[in-house]
């Protein structure tokens, strides 16, 4: 058994493998939205943040950085109407995506001085 949290710095701040974490939280994040979409939730950005999350604990500030970008085109095009186009957002999709561009600034911060307090607990 793993004593203490010292896997969060195994990956290294852009390395590929912290892309590919970031990559497949995004993707099991849209299979989630996906599942709560079927269930008639319209909650467009509620599994992303999670990922989003996981990936700047993992992967530093860069993968969770790049898993933010990745997932409001994703969000945009597949959840908010008319689906599967990119039309002009509403002002609630404006303030949707603001408030989560918003949100995941604060997070990749949050993590990014986590692993900075990690690295020097680890000294």
């Amino acid at each position: 058994m793993r004593k203490g949290n010292d896997y969060i710095l195994k990956l290294r701040p852009w390395s590929l493998s912290t892309f590919v974490v970031a990559l497949l939280a995004v993707v099991l994040a849209t299979a989630t939205q996906e599942m709560f979409a079927s269930f008639g939730m319209q909650f467009y950005f509620a599994a992303f943040v999670p990922a989003i999350l996981i990936a700047g604990l993992l992967g530093g500030a860069p993968a969770g950085a790049f898993a933010t970008i990745i997932t409001v085109p994703i969000v945009w095009w597949v959840f908010m109407p008319p689906y599967f186009e990119f039309a002009w957002p509403t002002a609630d999709d404006y303030d949707s995506i603001a408030t989560f561009l918003l949100s995941s600034a604060l997070l990749l911060g949050f993590s990014q001085l986590y692993r900075e307090a990690l690295a020097i607990l680890r000294k």
